[in-house]
């Protein structure tokens, strides 16, 4: 699946959300070296769950730049490959099942382990905020000062839809309408997806706002 992961500079430091999937590694070289950023240090990795298109790069990341991992709490189970889904949601056990072995993923457990509402000295100040629904413990990473939310996989925002999560990728697909209404609570100046075009941050959340009204109903 085509996934978009952030590198955040903050001072002399950098920190990564998510870790990308299969050409992670070369994407974010390459963005590194367009920025002038690859000489600056990776401290930090900040995951919004446990999805193998979202974490098949944490420890390789960490043990390349000795970075810090964390993630949500409620996804411990899947950073470890032993998340077990009901319903539609067992398609992406399968596929996950699948894709381990052969992308060679390696378990861990975080560094830190995260709650909502936990704050992060990242960026002046990143603030965990719980999306469940995608899976147990699916969060975004909301930024105070620029109004911005990282959102990981609560929609996806493309041009010509914007839509949920399939249901056979959600743990629990009966709390992702009430996750994106969560989010609008926020102040928001801009929504930042893993998957989307490259739309501007205040178009994705023009979109999400859309997508809201449209399971309101």
């Amino acid at each position: 699946p085509v996934v978009t992961f952030y590198v955040l500079k903050d001072g002399g430091e950098l920190y990564l959300i998510d870790t990308g999937f299969v050409s992670a590694q070369r994407l974010l070289r390459r963005a590194l070296h367009r920025q002038g950023w690859d000489r600056l240090p990776v401290r930090g990795i900040l995951l919004t769950h446990g999805h193998l298109d979202h974490a098949l790069n944490a420890v390789p990341f960490a043990r390349q730049f000795n970075a810090w991992i964390a993630g949500p709490r409620l996804d411990a189970d899947h950073y470890l490959g032993k998340a077990r889904n009901r319903g539609p949601g067992q398609v992406a056990d399968i596929l996950e099942s699948i894709g381990r072995p052969l992308l060679r993923y390696r378990r861990f457990t975080p560094d830190r382990l995260l709650d909502s509402g936990d704050e992060l000295p990242v960026w002046g100040g990143l603030r965990v905020v719980h999306l469940p629904g995608h899976t147990a413990g699916h969060c975004g990473f909301y930024c105070p000062r620029r109004k911005w939310l990282f959102s990981g996989d609560l929609f996806n925002s493309y041009t010509a839809f914007q839509i949920p999560p399939p249901d056979i990728f959600n743990s629990f697909p009966q709390q992702v309408p009430a996750a994106i209404a969560s989010a609008l609570t926020l102040d928001l100046a801009g929504v930042l997806p893993a998957h989307g075009d490259s739309s501007p941050p205040a178009i994705h959340l023009e979109r999400l706002r859309r997508l809201n009204r449209s399971l309101a109903g």
